[in-house]
């Protein structure tokens, strides 16, 4: 999938905010879908485990995700929880819907 996240200065006018383009990979994807499977909010190092992602990875991630409005945390002591916001589901959602439907399309192709 296309999708790196804010480290591009990709600007398509002057009235643009700087980074606005997120392009996401699979460890990306993974965390994200994660998240939205996930029966309870899920913490940094349940994420980073289940997804097979570095903590570091993960945590670094889920920042730039904060950022875009993509998630939220919720603090418990000094542990986070962390939960798609609804910006963040929706687009979760149409990146699960795009990888179901590119899953049919290969299936078609194959037969």
């Amino acid at each position: 999938m296309l999708l790196n996240y804010p480290y591009t200065n990709y600007k398509i006018d002057s009235m643009e905010p700087k980074n606005t383009v997120l392009l996401f990979k699979d460890k990306q994807i993974r965390i994200l879908l994660a998240i939205l499977k996930q029966e309870k909010q899920p913490y940094i190092s349940d994420l980073a485990k289940i997804t097979g992602v570095t903590y570091v990875h993960t945590s670094r991630f889920l920042s730039s995700c904060e950022k875009l409005g993509l998630i939220s945390y919720e603090r418990h002591g000094k542990i986070k929880t962390i939960f798609l916001t609804p910006k963040g589901k929706e687009i979760t959602l149409q990146i699960q819907s795009i990888i179901e439907k590119l899953k049919i399309e290969e299936k078609k192709s194959n037969n």
